[in-house]
């Protein structure tokens, strides 16, 4: 594995394209002049067994003759690693200026992906090839390809529309229809025409192929076959009414009787993650004939280190004869792009979860859904890559013939609102003529629009304001933007964008499935009677006051790789707050009297969620009666009027994180008094 830290970078010299060819049968490698290492011709090796590689030459000829090309790859083809290679290779080749840019709509396949495609080229992560993902950016201007999310590319468009910097962009899982990924192929379709140098590759494992080739104008498809061994399928002979149980059930029996090989277990989510992985531990401590057996945890939460154990090889033998086995329990970030050697066995509880926007609430809710077919197909494409493979399906072979096709595509479930502001932000002001391949709900469409006009970001005519202008600027939502724009004015910056950045950071509180109680209790030393906002600046301050220590926020329960997110926010934050001459305050205010500035900051970006206390629960605009979240601070307390942030549909309806407000305030905001249907006041 090779890194450099990218202030090395500085010192090497800068790759010329039109001087240095890459020669493909000489020792030199052409993108660092330096003579190739032993593991190059390792991994060149395992490279030819991939499916993709001999189609090479054909896919060159494509590149070389087409603008747009659709790739129909499925799991185990290499086209994810491959295929920004030979983009890469060509424009070097071809002494074309540009780099390679590869999005992925998970960060850890961008990261992964990054490090597996420079190990293969012999280059250093960081420089040559780099990734690029929310809050880390790792690349130099020495990189020529780039792995970005989503995201990420579309963040870079508002500053430059037509993506000058590339020449070849490559939108990889397509089929899983991120918003992001749906907007850019509806710029990206737009502005090449305006780009003689740029291609786009789109390439997906499921493709609907008729709809996709429909909408990029009949563009030639290359097929690649994927899977290099079988996979049978295992069905369950009847329903299941515990999946957990069941799929506990199953992990022991494939490692009592199965054959040698990873196991991958698909689950919904973290906290199911973590009941099972508890369980299962408990077993391993029991029953003798599991001690062999590593269960590692995978989902999006953990940090770097945590993710990457899922990677690292397990010896299959001991000393005694017996069969050594990795289990990963994931969530869905391991159906697709991630590629972890050694799976043999995959375990499909059926499920995911699905987020769902409620436009009249303003409130996203994560429902646990039946997968679609194409996932079920994802899932076992991760078995049978290096040896014939299982997949344990837990649901009956009737309830796969009924599952849909495809998943949702995300734009059509989700909140709209940032997207609207940065498709103004990128010139593109008829957003209901916009080519997408799914247009979003009109129902959707509308409220954010009508929730932009209340934030004043956009005006009567739907032009973006000032104001919108100046919110664009900020990696956070619409509403958190207005917040921090408008504590420049109440002299409480640096408070606002510490609360905002905990609040758009992945949650500080780590609340282990054995260890609830004294999880609770130490989120208690946090709370404040103000409210929950002030808890999160409470935790942060006493973060920095411990020297950011890993150390202390295990004993706290504080998911350390989350404060560091945090941390990395604020800076960027105030650095965009600098660039915009937007005042931050001096001295850092400790002073309650002051703590009313932080309220009226956010009651400026939130004025739309506000709720009032009628009989013990709180009516919300536009809704029912919700009940504060138990983990509160201000559960016991029950003030009249809150500020929510947003609202929870579990076993019961709950407003999460809220802070104590003076309903007098209210009438200090003329915005409040555009909203035509606010049933609150």
């Amino acid at each position: 594995m090779k890194t450099v830290n990218m202030h090395q970078s500085l010192i090497r010299t800068r790759l010329n394209y039109k001087i240095t060819k890459p020669k493909p049968d000489s020792r030199i490698n052409p993108y660092t002049d330096n003579v190739y290492s032993s593991n190059y011709y390792i991994l060149r090796k395992v490279r030819k067994t991939l499916p993709i590689w001999r189609h090479k030459k054909y896919f060159l000829e494509l590149l070389r003759k087409n603008k747009i090309i659709l790739i129909n790859g499925e799991t185990g083809s290499g086209k994810t690693t491959q295929v920004p290679q030979w983009c890469a290779e060509y424009l070097h080749k071809n002494n074309m200026e540009g780099g390679v840019c590869c999005t992925q709509p998970r960060r850890v396949a961008a990261m992964s992906m990054a490090q597996r495609v420079a190990d293969e080229m012999d280059v250093y992560l960081g420089v040559e090839v780099g990734y690029n993902i929310r809050f880390d950016n790792y690349t130099s201007s020495d990189t020529f390809l780039t792995f970005v999310t989503d995201g990420v590319l579309m963040r870079q468009a508002m500053s430059d529309p037509l993506l000058k910097h590339y020449s070849c962009i490559i939108l990889d899982e397509a089929h899983i229809r991120t918003i992001s990924t749906d907007i850019l192929m509806g710029h990206l379709k737009t502005i090449i025409n305006n780009r003689k140098n740029l291609t786009l590759i789109v390439m997906s494992a499921t493709f609907n192929t008729f709809k996709f080739r429909r909408y990029f104008k009949n563009a030639p498809i290359f097929n690649i076959d994927g899977r290099m061994f079988p996979v049978d399928i295992v069905y369950c002979p009847k329903p299941q009414r515990d999946y957990l149980h069941s799929a506990l059930d199953r992990v022991c029996d494939i490692h009592k009787n199965e054959e040698s090989g990873d196991i991958l277990l698909f689950l919904t989510g973290q906290n199911e993650i973590e009941i099972f992985c508890s369980e299962i531990n408990e077993k391993i401590i029991s029953e003798d004939c599991l001690s062999n057996i590593t269960v590692i945890p995978f989902y999006a939460n953990l940090s770097k280190e945590e993710q990457q154990l899922a990677f690292e090889k397990c010896d299959p033998n001991t000393y005694n004869g017996s069969i050594n086995r990795k289990l990963i329990v994931s969530t869905n970030i391991a159906e697709t792009s991630v590629t972890i050697d050694g799976i043999v066995y995959v375990i499909d509880c059926g499920f995911y979860k699905e987020g769902v926007y409620n436009p009249r609430l303003r409130v996203n809710v994560l429902l646990i859904s039946a997968i679609s077919k194409a996932n079920a197909m994802q899932r076992a494409g991760r078995a049978g890559r290096t040896k014939p493979g299982k997949c344990y399906r837990l649901y009956t072979q009737k309830c796969y013939n009924e599952l849909i096709p495809d998943s949702s595509p995300e734009i059509i479930r989700c909140n709209f609102n940032s997207i609207i502001l940065l498709l103004k932000k990128i010139k593109i002001h008829d957003i209901v003529h916009f080519d997408f391949l799914d247009p979003p709900a009109p129902e959707t469409m509308m409220s954010s629009l009508e929730d932009l006009y209340n934030l004043s970001a956009l005006d009567e005519n739907t032009n973006l304001t000032a104001l919108g202008e100046l919110m664009t600027q900020f990696p956070v939502s619409p509403q958190l933007s207005k917040a921090i724009i408008a504590s420049c004015d109440y002299g409480c910056a640096h408070e606002v964008v510490i609360i905002v950045a905990m609040l758009s950071a992945p949650s500080c509180f780590h609340v282990p499935y054995d260890k609830k109680m004294e999880s609770h209790l130490s989120k208690s030393n946090f709370d404040d009677v103000d409210g929950d906002h002030f808890s999160l600046l409470n935790v942060y301050r006493k973060y920095k006051n411990n020297k950011e220590s890993q150390y202390w926020c295990h004993q706290q329960y504080l998911n350390h790789e989350s404060l560091q997110i945090a941390d990395l926010l604020i800076e960027r934050i105030l650095l965009i707050m600098k660039s915009l001459n937007l005042k931050v305050n001096d001295d850092h205010f400790t002073n309650r009297n002051c703590y009313e500035n932080i309220k009226k900051s956010l009651i400026s970006g939130f004025f739309m969620q506000i709720a009032q206390r009628r009989n013990g629960e709180y009516k919300v605009p536009n809704g029912p009666y919700f009940t504060i979240h138990p983990s509160s601070s201000l559960v016991e307390c029950l003030p009249s009027w809150v500020l929510y942030h947003e609202l929870l549909f579990t076993n019961d309806k709950y407003l999460n994180i809220c802070t104590s407000i003076d309903h007098r305030w209210i009438y200090d905001f003329p915005e409040l008094f555009k909203i035509s249907k606010h049933k609150l006041l």
